[in-house]
């Protein structure tokens, strides 16, 4: 694949530019690449000018050579460069350029300094010796200032723009991992508070209105605020008590279900359905089976520097113990220190304690 410089900068594959778009790189372009050779002109001419004595033949000299080096410099970048520097071909790079500095040095010495220069501006100091294979050297060295220093700006912004595109990268490959596990997530809590909803309409239960309120209320949430990348704590807190509430009326007094909640949540931020799987799965997981005496225990303490959530379930029957203990060594806890690693990393610390008749996790993240 051949690696082009691009002046304008690096464009997206597929990105579609309007005209007026297109204008105003083209226009930005040329303006740039004005003011780099004005100011190479004015500082040369100066500094050529202070050592002769005279700034006006200086400039005048530089002016008329800047053509020559004009077109070395931008057959150098945007055909030497991408074909053979940054493709790794470093030696027939340096060839190839040297042997084009040498044309144009000859130009210079034999045909532009005796026919044009010196008959124009500088009558009164041509010499032979301006012939020899010194001066011929020294107008090489001259060239090749302006080519060193066009390299290296050009070679500064393709290593720019290869870390913008690898960062721009790195973040569409982070965001569409994210949505990928988000995706993952929503359907299972959908269908799971569904179940809820037809157990409770089979039974003919007085509890099904209240149950598709607060449903369209966790739908509401999945489908509209967890798309932002971070959410309010409260909504997230809510969206948990919601949650809580559907599984009370759900299981009854056949489950205890403490829900405690300490500290300020104000200001708070944090990435949206990242506490309700925890919670979600004490219930799928831990009190799912028809058993009395089940209970889950959810505590949530907030200070300025962290959040702490503790989750805690019983296992009530070999049937839930099992469906538990594969939830700790399966997807669903995989898939939830995922999406940890990637909004969190190094901000979060999470414990699980699987006993045998009970099952925690805690989780710490850090504002």
């Amino acid at each position: 694949m051949e690696v082009k410089l691009s002046p304008a900068g690096t464009l997206n594959a597929g990105t579609a530019l309007s005209l007026p778009e297109v204008r105003n790189i083209t226009q930005n372009r040329l303006l740039l690449h004005l003011v780099f050779w004005t100011m190479y002109l004015v500082f040369f001419g100066l500094l050529y000018g202070s050592y002769i004595d005279d700034y006006y033949n200086a400039f005048m000299v530089e002016l008329v050579e800047l053509p020559f080096k004009m077109g070395l410099v931008y057959f150098n970048m945007y055909y030497l460069m991408p074909r053979y520097l940054l493709q790794k071909r470093y030696l027939e790079f340096f060839v190839y350029l040297l042997l084009l500095m040498g044309m144009i040095g000859a130009l210079m010495q034999f045909v532009l300094i005796p026919f044009l220069i010196h008959p124009l501006f500088c009558p009164t100091t041509f010499a032979e010796d301006n012939l020899t294979f010194y001066r011929f050297t020294r107008n090489i060295v001259n060239i090749n200032y302006v080519v060193a220093i066009t390299a290296v700006i050009a070679l500064l912004k393709n290593w720019y723009s290869h870390q913008q595109a690898a960062q721009n990268l790195a973040k569409d490959k982070l965001e569409a991992e994210l949505k990928f596990l988000k995706v993952q997530i929503h359907p299972h809590f959908l269908f799971n508070t569904l179940n809820s909803l037809y157990s409770l309409t089979l039974k003919k239960s007085d509890n099904a209105p209240e149950v598709v309120l607060k449903l369209s209320g966790l739908m509401d949430y999945m489908l509209y605020d967890a798309n932002a990348a971070m959410v309010p704590l409260q909504k997230e807190l809510d969206y948990i008590q919601n949650y809580v509430a559907l599984e009370r009326i759900r299981y009854g007094e056949r489950v205890d279900v403490s829900f405690t909640q300490s500290g300020s949540v104000a200001g708070k931020q944090i990435a949206p359905m990242i506490l309700l799987p925890f919670v979600e799965n004490a219930f799928k997981h831990g009190v799912s089976t028809e058993t009395k005496n089940a209970w889950v225990r959810i505590d949530v303490k907030v200070s300025d520097e962290q959040l702490v959530l503790l989750v805690e379930n019983c296992k009530c029957g070999d049937r839930a113990s099992r469906s538990t203990r594969d939830m700790a060594s399966g997807i669903g806890l995989k898939n939830l220190q995922r999406r940890l690693e990637l909004l969190y990393e190094g901000q979060h610390n999470l414990e699980i304690e699987d006993e045998p008749d009970s099952y925690a996790a805690k989780l710490e993240i850090r504002f």
